[in-house]
């Protein structure tokens, strides 16, 4: 049975749970998965709880801080993960980026596996983009301070991220109003980005917040969705990688 920590948001929970329902499409009831979704929606903030790690001793105070809401947001996450865990998950999926920041301290204290999304997305790529590539990523500003799509991309390609002006304008905007449920703006607000990493050359385009695929197929059909040849899409990549784990 698959386990899914979903809630961040719960649009993108859902978002994946359809995907993984589609890729089973055609097959009798019995034939799909088992899976429980865990709507954990009251986990704190992602990105707001990442802070900056400095070491210098005039920001003590501030790390303090850090830490305590990195604390709060990993056992939030870690309760979510345990009720799955008891509940005879084979695995885990977590299908929101920014929460994988917290992805080694969680999987140390879960005796199931946790798919790790920002590596299953790196080894898709691999399979084609030649190296060196330019990549783009659109994402929350706590995935890309986090470097948790740089960690898996820098040595074999070159990620592309939108300016900070369009980050704030453009990416962050479309995340908002997807969370708000106001998809057709959201779509409309994230263009900028994405034309602005296509004019930069970027071979793929990574949709590295799990509402931003609402916000682009929203009003496409599936097919739109696995043909597309350049963005990438981390929950799709997802649920392909927790078919292959929930057959082997």
């Amino acid at each position: 049975m698959i386990g899914i920590l979903g809630g961040m948001g719960t649009q993108a929970g859902l978002d994946f749970c359809n995907k993984l329902a589609i890729l089973n499409r055609g097959k009798i009831d019995q034939e799909y998965p088992l899976f429980i979704l865990y709507n954990k929606s009251n986990i704190p903030g992602r990105p707001e709880s990442i802070g900056i790690q400095t070491g210098n001793l005039s920001n003590k105070s501030t790390n303090k801080v850090s830490k305590i809401k990195y604390n709060k947001v990993l056992k939030s996450l870690l309760q979510g993960c345990k009720l799955l865990e008891n509940n005879r998950c084979k695995f885990i999926v977590i299908p929101c980026n920014t929460a994988h920041y917290w992805f080694e301290d969680l999987q140390k204290k879960i005796s199931i596996p946790i798919i790790n999304m920002p590596k299953e997305v790196f080894k898709f790529t691999k399979k084609k983009c030649s190296k060196n590539s330019k990549i783009g990523l659109l994402a929350t500003e706590g995935t890309l301070k986090t470097n948790v799509y740089h960690n898996f991309f820098n040595k074999d390609y070159n990620l592309i991220q939108p300016s900070s002006i369009l980050q704030k304008n453009s990416v962050n905007k479309a995340i908002r109003l997807v969370k708000m449920g106001n998809v057709k703006a959201a779509a409309k607000a994230i263009k900028p980005a994405i034309n602005s990493l296509v004019k930069m050359k970027c071979k793929k385009i990574i949709l590295g917040c799990t509402e931003l695929p609402i916000a682009i197929f929203a009003f496409k059909s599936f097919k739109n969705v696995k043909s597309s040849k350049i963005f990438l899409d981390p929950n799709l990549i997802l649920a392909n990688s927790a078919m292959h784990k929930h057959k082997s």
